[in-house]
């Protein structure tokens, strides 16, 4: 990279032209111009201002410092459905009038989303939506409080300095990422509307944010049902439901009420731990929240429906594509070769249309009794999965897209809630080194295997079955994001 300077005004900015966008490719209705130089790494960035407490504005500053200021983008300014609308539209306008540079900016650009999960979502669900041609690849910068997405992809998961040298110094990584395929998955939520009843399906005002996440469809959509609510979304990372989205509800809730309090990742990560053990707490013999009581659980299988059997305890149930959840963790594992053979697993791959569908039991979130192999309770592998919930089994219940968590309100009537989740498409996402994601096809992927030969990441599983955790034997940690720190009091959590 060499940065060049260029003076605007009083100040005196590098400019790293490899990256660099020209005024007229994104102010609508410029004229063609003829430049010499050609970014070779033409690139949008869509920073979240609100996301990482100060960090968010600073990082705004430094890219725009860097590059040219009309190519980053605050979101708190402006969604990224219209900035990539007006830039798309003008970079067609231009190369129907000859503009080469149009051409090839359009061919090579790329971008990077700085945010929590919900934001880098948000930007996914966009791109997909809009049906982009070509598809831009996307880079994810940390800067929320799990930080799964950028995780996956080696993008690590602290917070980034904001200083010049730092951004210098991930964007010559972003110079050096490889495209990867990464499946996306269509969700849709369906229920009665009640005929005595004040029960709104979906309270707007906590809805996730991220605007790809759950919106009711038109009476034109071929999705409506006559007598149903009908919403639909789109996620990349997990989708949730039971006590783990409602501890990150709670966090989330907190955080709307006190923004002050949670402008540092360490403590925002203590606060989490703090919400999970006292949850922990609160649900030892409490069998209402557990999924079977909630909900049957259906997967696709051969064509038709199949009941999954959910144990008894299970309280929270994740249908995960990406190896990182919850600042980390991989709840899936490495199946040991006997589960290979027995339940014909296969490897977890971002782009083999399949889901792991995993459950966690009543001590899973927040304590420290974490095996180095740990993992959830294995339950599926699947193309499409459904949820349909029991008639009066509760008033409500707590979901989680990728980051974003929400109270959904369950009516009384009989079959008023089902959700389903089916495979929608694929994303092109930047990865870096050797990044937790792993691709069919990807030569630094072990291959896809029903007989286990090899281990993934040089991992072995030790698989022993449900039986270990009959009577709560074998308690389930968080990742070490959220495990509680030494300098907690865990006498004061409760």
């Amino acid at each position: 990279m060499e940065p060049e300077k260029e003076n605007n005004g009083d100040q005196t900015y590098e400019v790293c032209k490899e990256f660099y966008i020209p005024d007229y490719i994104l102010i609508p209705d410029s004229e063609v111009q003829i430049l010499a130089n050609e970014p070779d790494y033409p690139v949008l960035v869509f920073i979240n201002s609100k996301s990482g407490g100060q960090l968010g504005g600073d990082l705004i500053k430094a890219y725009r410092q860097l590059l040219n200021k009309l190519q980053v983008f605050d979101l708190g300014e402006e969604g990224p459905d219209k900035v990539l609308r007006r830039i798309y539209a003008n970079l067609e306008r231009l190369k129907s009038h000859g503009d080469h540079l149009a051409s090839k900016i359009k061919e090579k650009l790329r971008l990077i989303v700085a945010g929590g999960d919900g934001t880098a979502s948000w930007l996914l669900g966009v791109v997909s939506d809009l049906k982009l041609d070509p598809l831009p690849p996307i880079a994810t910068v940390p800067l929320g409080t799990g930080n799964n997405l950028p995780f996956s992809f080696g993008w690590g998961k602290k917070n980034p300095g904001t200083d010049l040298q730092n951004v210098k110094g991930f964007l010559g990584k972003f110079k050096e990422a490889k495209e990867m395929k990464v499946d996306s998955w269509h969700i849709i939520m369906r229920m009665k509307i009640p005929e005595h009843s004040a029960c709104d399906p979906l309270a707007p005002l906590e809805l996730p944010h991220a605007m790809h996440a759950f919106k009711r469809v038109s009476d034109s959509d071929s999705l409506n049902v006559e007598g149903y609510h009908t919403f639909r979304g789109g996620f990349w990372n997990y989708f949730s439901m039971g006590m783990d989205a409602q501890v990150s509800y709670q966090f989330h809730s907190e955080r709307k009420l006190h923004p002050e309090k949670f402008k540092n990742q360490l403590t925002n990560q203590q606060t989490y731990a703090k919400l999970g053990f006292s949850q922990f707490i609160a649900s030892i013999g409490d069998h209402s929240r557990n999924i079977a009581q909630l909900a049957k659980v259906k997967i696709m299988k051969n064509g038709h429906w199949e009941e999954l059997n959910v144990p008894s305890s299970i309280q929270s149930i994740v249908c995960l594509n990406l190896p990182s959840f919850s600042g980390g963790f991989n709840p899936w594992g490495v199946p040991s070769k006997l589960n290979f053979r027995n339940k014909d697993y296969t490897r977890p791959y971002v782009n083999d249309g399949l889901l792991e569908v995993v459950g966690f039991r009543d001590a899973w979130h927040g304590l420290v009794l974490l095996a180095p192999n740990g993992h959830g309770t294995r339950l599926a592998q699947a193309h499409k999965i459904r949820f349909e919930f029991h008639k009066g089994a509760a008033e409500n219940t707590y979901m989680r897209i990728d980051g974003e968590p929400w109270k959904q309100p369950l009516p009384a009537d009989d079959d008023t809630v089902v959700v389903e989740i089916s495979h929608l498409g694929q994303v092109n996402m930047l990865a870096y080194g050797r990044c937790k994601a792993k691709g069919v096809g990807d030569p630094l992927s072990p291959e896809s295997s029903h007989n286990g030969e090899s281990n993934h990441d040089g991992e072995d599983d030790a698989d022993h079955g449900d039986e270990e955790w009959q009577g709560g034997s074998k308690k389930f940690g968080a990742a070490e994001t959220f495990k509680i720190t030494d300098d907690v009091d865990i006498a004061h959590l409760s």
